[in-house]
């Protein structure tokens, strides 16, 4: 008898112990915890990973992610960013016979593709696949920046450093957002500003590099230089960086429309698509806008490095406000101020007012990139925000691949930068319209500040 009761508390105990086990591995895999009872449709048997409920907001292996993230948009946004030089170059000494809206097609496409990638980057993510899709195109991208030096033409420049190097950059900065968004929750958007000032510091290194190394060097070894920092930046980026949540056999299509049925991300991405409209305009054209006014070129060209400085600033500051305030309470009043600059720049000559607007338009852009994914992190599960972000990047894009031709074809058609500055400034405040109802629809829905 004693023997019968003992096997049957035995068989008690096991049955607790599975059941447990079960609502706790159905708990992970949900993101809820564990004492919530819900049904549940479980697929195959997948290793479970932790959720990223409790994250670290620290630590060695949290800032050494910042740190490869830094380096890898150094080496992607940052070269992207620096492209108003190679425009005024190549209009001005390398394929001078080339109109200004088509050369801008390179600059546009290299935009636009740094954020097309991201539907396919943000699922790949997701599957675990990060590590080998990085140091793929960390190849590429040097690769691409080397093959650039030997282009003398504008095909070949549209190929090599818009397509090639564009589509390579967008591979790597893709996941970023996401991986960064694994290991910080409370210090989100500090941790993600901070990773975006490599953005500023390519922006502000490699257009002051390219200028002056042209001079001593050509344009050859200018763009071999530049490929040798890639090589260090990506290294690091490749050796540090690493994700911390996820499944990776987790299932399901690279693209999904559930997210698709939220107001607040419809909106959200329609005010992305008409601000990259107008944003890039400034970057893109303030160099040539200032030679056309009598300022010599070789002070020029700083003016990019000189709004990419601000705009280091921009990221980290507005990363510290916005996690005590909310993303969008930030970025919004300060996308306003990028679109009066933006109407200002074509009317101001002289060299004092130029670096003034370059600094506070680059603060408030740097600000506005730096957390522009950080919304769209927030309006789902920690799981699915590689492909919720990659979504969201992809659509923005095509906002960046118009924007600066179309200022082009206004400025040519014109012939000067005042009508420029209307339509660029217009489709930036239509965007501050849009990010002030996305926040109206995300209160309604969701709790926390935004």
């Amino acid at each position: 008898m004693s023997t019968s009761n003992t096997v049957k508390a035995d068989l008690e105990s096991d049955q607790r112990v599975l059941t447990s086990n079960e609502s706790a591995t159905l708990s992970i895999l949900e993101g809820r915890p564990s004492e919530e009872k819900e049904e549940t449709k479980v697929g195959p048997a997948v290793p479970t990973f932790d959720t990223g409920d409790d994250h670290l907001d620290g630590g060695l292996a949290a800032w050494c992610v910042v740190l490869g993230s830094t380096c890898a948009i150094f080496s992607t946004f940052g070269l992207v960013n620096a492209w108003g030089v190679f425009q005024s170059y190549y209009e001005r000494v390398l394929i001078p016979e080339t109109p200004t809206s088509t050369i801008a097609w390179i600059g546009s496409i290299q935009y636009a593709l740094v954020f097309l990638p991201g539907l396919i980057t943000g699922r790949l993510c997701d599957l675990g696949y990060f590590k080998r899709t990085l140091f793929i195109f960390s190849v590429i991208i040097v690769v691409a920046t080397v093959l650039t030096a030997e282009c003398k033409k504008f095909w070949q420049l549209l190929l090599c450093q818009g397509l090639l190097t564009g589509f390579s950059c967008g591979m790597v900065f893709g996941p970023l957002p996401a991986i960064n968004s694994q290991w910080f929750k409370k210090r989100r958007s500090l941790a993600f500003g901070i990773s975006a000032t490599g953005s500023s510091l390519g922006g502000t290194i490699i257009p002051i590099a390219a200028s002056n190394l042209i001079e001593l060097v050509g344009f050859k070894w200018t763009m071999r230089v530049i490929a040798l920092i890639e090589l260090f930046m990506l290294a690091i980026a490749n050796l540090v960086l690493r994700q911390r949540v996820g499944t990776p056999k987790q299932t399901g299509p690279f693209f999904s429309w559930h997210d698709f049925k939220k107001p607040a991300f419809n909106v959200f991405i329609f005010a992305g698509i008409l601000n990259f409209l107008g944003l890039y305009t400034f970057l893109t054209y303030i160099d040539l806008s200032a030679t056309r006014v009598g300022i010599s070129p070789k002070f020029s060209f700083y003016l990019v490095s000189i709004a990419n400085a601000g705009s280091g600033l921009g990221r980290i500051s507005s990363g510290i406000l916005a996690d005590r305030l909310g993303a969008l309470t930030v970025i919004a009043p300060l996308t306003l101020l990028c679109a009066v600059m933006t109407y200002i720049w074509p009317f101001v000559t002289t060299k004092g007012p130029l670096i003034a607007i370059g600094i506070i338009y680059g603060f408030c852009s740097g600000a506005y990139v730096s957390l522009l994914p950080i919304p769209v992190v927030m309006m789902g599960d920690m799981r699915d925000a590689g492909r919720r972000t990659g979504i969201s990047l992809t659509c923005i894009a095509l906002g960046a691949i118009a924007g600066p031709p179309i200022s082009g074809a206004i400025a040519q058609s014109t012939g000067g930068f005042k009508a420029v500055g209307y339509y660029a400034g217009s489709c930036i405040l239509g965007a501050v319209v849009l990010l002030y109802f996305t926040k109206y629809l995300m209160v309604g829905s969701l709790r926390g500040k935004f």
